[in-house]
């Protein structure tokens, strides 16, 4: 065990599968010789060779498009968007082709592809670099979408990811990356996909949350425990598919549930938890479903960043409106 923070514990990751698997390959835009632009994967061309991890051109729709080609032909790829603003360049090679590949060949093809990408503010990066853009991607039957919140699981469910024999999706939050650590094993570890964590268990109200936002969530539990109110705080981890069965079998104990999440509040990640809740769990509650969200506005100039992203105060104060209906 070391501790280690949430880009060590990426970088753990694909040295493992590297060395695991000599058909997994990493890709992208200064993913070489440099190690990437925040250095997730320094030292590993070194380590494997400039046939496994290589740059490339600045080019995401040839990047999703070679991935694609390599998936279909018995090797495991890695991709890397530099910036997840960037992924609407390389949406038909995702929507349109890696996500359709299992139903198309009627299940005698697979497409083993992992999409990494960055995202999220609290960095006051540049325009179309810290867009939450989850709301465009879970929306895409066949392509599964992870989102982890912590270096724990980071490392877990990027190494679950790539030997799981279907696209995905694997969103890094830019904050998370350098400003926090947790022990992680030195070794091979997964953890589960479409699996959700009770990280803290309470008994007055669930909070639902996933990235950045629930360690958000964990202040507000360790806030309002000092006021005898006990919080449980879910960890979706998988955003698309989303494990209800923990959501329901929380709300039937707590009765009052708030969905939190970083980006806008339209559509997406938080209205589809707050659908399935209506479909299935709408008798267990005592109270509205509530929701902590972005504004629904263009992702904002780095000055912005801070009256914009959901923080602790917000989700409080929905928490305590809930539980006081």
């Amino acid at each position: 065990m070391a501790k280690k923070t949430y880009i060590q514990a990426i970088t753990d990751a694909l040295d493992i599968v590297l060395e695991d698997d000599p058909k997994t390959l990493i890709f992208g835009e200064d993913v070489g010789k440099n190690g990437g632009v925040f250095r997730t994967t320094q030292g590993l061309q070194d380590k494997y060779g400039e046939d496994r991890v290589f740059d490339t051109p600045l080019a995401e729709s040839g990047i999703l498009g070679l991935a694609t080609g390599l998936g279909l032909t018995g090797w495991r790829p890695i991709p890397e968007i530099q910036f997840m603003g960037f992924s609407f360049e390389a949406v038909d090679q995702i929507a349109g082709q890696l996500a359709r590949m299992r139903f198309r060949f009627d299940g005698l093809k697979n497409a083993p592809v992992t999409i990494r990408t960055p995202y999220g503010g609290g960095t006051h990066t540049a325009e179309m670099h810290a867009d939450n853009l989850e709301n465009f991607f879970t929306g895409i039957p066949g392509l599964r979408v992870v989102m982890p919140s912590n270096p724990y699981d980071a490392k877990g469910l990027l190494i679950s990811s790539v030997e799981n024999n279907d696209p995905v999706l694997f969103m890094e939050n830019l904050k998370l990356y350098r400003s926090m650590k947790d022990d992680i094993p030195d070794g091979k570890y997964t953890v589960p996909l479409d699996k959700a964590n009770v990280v803290r268990e309470g008994n007055d109200i669930t909070i639902v949350a996933y990235g950045a936002e629930v360690n958000e969530a964990l202040k507000v539990a360790d806030t309002l425990a000092e006021k005898n109110v006990s919080v449980e705080v879910i960890d979706l981890r998988t955003v698309s598919p989303i494990d209800t069965e923990t959501i329901f079998k929380s709300i039937q104990k707590t009765h009052k549930v708030v969905i939190v999440q970083e980006a806008q509040k339209m559509a997406g990640v938080g209205a589809q938890v707050a659908s399935a809740i209506a479909e299935g769990a709408i008798l267990s509650l005592d109270a509205p479903v509530g929701r902590v969200a972005a504004p629904n506005s263009v992702y904002p100039f780095a000055l912005g960043e801070d009256i914009w992203i959901p923080r602790a105060k917000e989700i409080e104060e929905k928490v305590n409106e809930i539980l006081n209906y």
